[in-house]
């Protein structure tokens, strides 16, 4: 399924995702995060689309990135908040400045994870949430912003 016209998709990553593939491996799996972004790039391609991927362990940083977003005409945000979840009012407050239709994804279920872990600050200003598939969870949510961009062209 092709789409008219290739949308710009940033693909945020949160702190220590840079640590993919040795952190605790039980929860987040051997998938490192280079080669995740290599797979979503090669996936965006394949849909039709430009990936971009950032990961940063400053709040700030994600915050800036998030800001850059309406100049350099991005159509659909991903990201993994990681820790930045249940903690980041200002990220939060980022995502509705740049008013960017965005998923929250999360490698592991977090549902089955401590009760901390259950209480996002992003989950009611995304389009949907993907958790508990590894590094899948990225994956389908490429599939899920492509589909949510293809419907957001068919009622343009």
């Amino acid at each position: 399924m092709q789409n008219t016209r290739m949308a710009k998709i940033l693909i945020l990553h949160g702190p220590n995702l840079n640590m993919l593939g040795t952190r605790e491996p039980a929860h987040y799996g051997h998938d490192r995060l280079e080669d995740i972004n290599k797979q979503l790039i090669q996936q965006g391609m394949a849909l039709g689309h430009s990936v971009i991927c950032f990961q940063s362990n400053a709040e700030h940083q994600l915050i800036d990135r998030i800001q850059q977003v309406p100049q350099e005409k991005i159509d659909f945000i991903i990201i993994n908040p990681a820790a930045f979840t249940h903690t980041s009012i200002a990220l939060r407050d980022a995502f509705l400045a740049a008013e960017i239709p965005l998923i929250e994804v999360h490698l592991s279920n977090v549902f089955k994870r401590e009760s901390f872990r259950q209480t996002s600050f992003f989950s009611d200003i995304a389009v949907g949430t993907i958790g508990g598939f590894g590094a899948n969870s990225y994956r389908l949510a490429l599939l899920a912003a492509h589909d949510h961009l293809e419907k957001s062209l068919a009622h343009a």
